[in-house]
């Protein structure tokens, strides 16, 4: 294929996902209000992976290969599992503003993992844009932060799901050379799906009395920020850096924004404005690629995006 073509598509995949995240922190902040941490963790992950399962079938994907089962399982666990559990139980201990400030310190962890464990290129570009962006992010986050809204318990959950986020991303990057981003996505979320069973009894409980639109969210969670925007993730994924990918989910915040001001009628102040305007430029940056005397240098093309808090959401 093409280079450019290659290029062109996985800026696309990647604009999906960091739409799709972002949309998820409003669907989470209405299921949450029903339904518990890890019932809403495990339903969503049920949902993507029925969702899944039928798109394999139709393309008659098997299972990974056993070099990959590594990767998968780890990251299964950590990301599709830990991670969504724990920030789920987080944003409930914290406000919105200080859940995606210490989320999105996942970025800069994969960074540094990315580099140690993947031998991931730092260029300066990347680490400029991924300091403009945090900034950004820092930005956005103490704007909307609630004095008091506060709890080190919360703090300490979103700190942890951006330790399971980076560690996450990190495993899935090797599987991604053995296997298609369908089943990488798809066995992931089976495994996390299996570490959330014993939320099965509170989702029974739970779902039985809420009302159909957290129901519905929770559904819409599991086949669109889950199923769609992990496997288009993994496609964009295996095709560029660990630490270039963590750095375009720093388009999340100013998504996020947006569509709580559009859907919510949230009005962001100026300090928000700005600070999504800071995480933009940063992702624009860290995305682009130095020029050389013959010209531009071949690369994965700025994502025309904006995307959100994590994420992973």
């Amino acid at each position: 294929m093409n280079p450019r073509r290659t290029e062109l598509l996985a800026a696309g995949a990647a604009t999906v996902t960091v739409v799709l995240w972002a949309s998820a922190f409003v669907s989470i902040r209405s299921a949450g209000e029903a339904y518990s941490p890890g019932a809403l963790a495990l339903g969503r992950l049920l949902s993507g992976a029925l969702a899944l399962g039928v798109i394999c079938l139709v393309r008659r994907e098997g299972l990974p290969p056993r070099e990959a089962w590594r990767g998968v399982a780890v990251s299964g666990v950590l990301w599709f599992g830990f991670y969504m559990v724990v920030l789920n139980w987080g944003e409930q201990q914290v406000d919105a503003g200080t859940a995606a400030l210490v989320v999105n310190i996942g970025p800069l962890l994969i960074a540094l993992l990315g580099a140690r464990l993947l031998g991931d290129a730092m260029p300066p570009r990347l680490l400029a844009g991924m300091a403009v962006s945090f900034a950004g992010a820092v930005t956005v986050g103490l704007s909307m932060t609630d004095e008091g809204g506060s709890s080190v318990l919360g703090v300490v959950l979103c700190l942890l799901a951006a330790i399971a986020y980076a560690g996450g991303v990190v495993a899935q990057k090797p599987a991604l050379g053995s296997a298609s981003p369908l089943q990488v996505t798809t066995s992931g979320c089976l495994v996390g799906a299996v570490v959330c069973l014993p939320f099965a009894g509170q989702l029974v409980s739970e779902a039985a009395h809420a009302p159909a639109s957290a129901t519905l969210n929770m559904v819409y969670l599991g086949v669109f920020p889950t199923a769609l925007a992990f496997t288009t993730w993994a496609y964009a994924l295996a095709r560029t850096t660990a630490s270039r990918m963590g750095a375009t989910t720093y388009a999340v915040p100013a998504l996020v924004v947006l569509m709580s001001w559009l859907a919510l009628g949230e009005v962001p102040g100026l300090l928000t404005l700005a600070g999504g305007a800071l995480c933009l430029a940063g992702v624009a940056v860290s995305r682009s690629r130095a020029r050389t005397a013959a010209g531009p240098v071949t690369g994965t093309a700025p994502v025309p995006r904006p995307e959100k808090a994590s994420d992973s959401s």
